[in-house]
């Protein structure tokens, strides 16, 4: 493969993360990241949580499509939106809310700081 394309896969080093507490709602959710692209404000990847619930505020764009998995999305208004495999969304800066993973999702993602 060329070093101008790219394969987004679960494959090489992981980052291993939690929400912080202040932020965590309910459960003991894991997410692990494989970032696979990262330059000049743009990230890119593939991004796995085990189930519970946090609060989230964001200060970027993002467009993922969810892999596997169900999640809800709560706005900050108390809009749900339920996340499952072949589900896409962009987030705009100013969204916040909470985020509840009900099974283990997997979705990838690119970021826009």
């Amino acid at each position: 493969m060329s070093v101008l394309a790219v394969n987004v896969d679960k494959t090489g080093p992981a980052e291993i993360d939690h929400p912080a507490a202040e932020k965590l709602v309910s459960g003991d959710p894991v997410f692990t990241t494989w970032n696979i692209e990262e330059r000049d404000g743009l990230f890119a990847g593939i991004w796995q949580s085990t189930p519970g619930k946090w609060h989230v505020q964001y200060d970027e764009w993002e467009y993922f499509s969810i892999l596997e998995g169900h999640s809800i999305l709560t706005d900050s208004g108390g809009v749900e939106t339920h996340l499952k495999s072949g589900d896409r969304m962009i987030l705009r800066p100013g969204f916040s809310g909470t985020w509840e993973v009900l099974e283990t999702t997997v979705k990838d993602y690119v970021i826009r700081l």
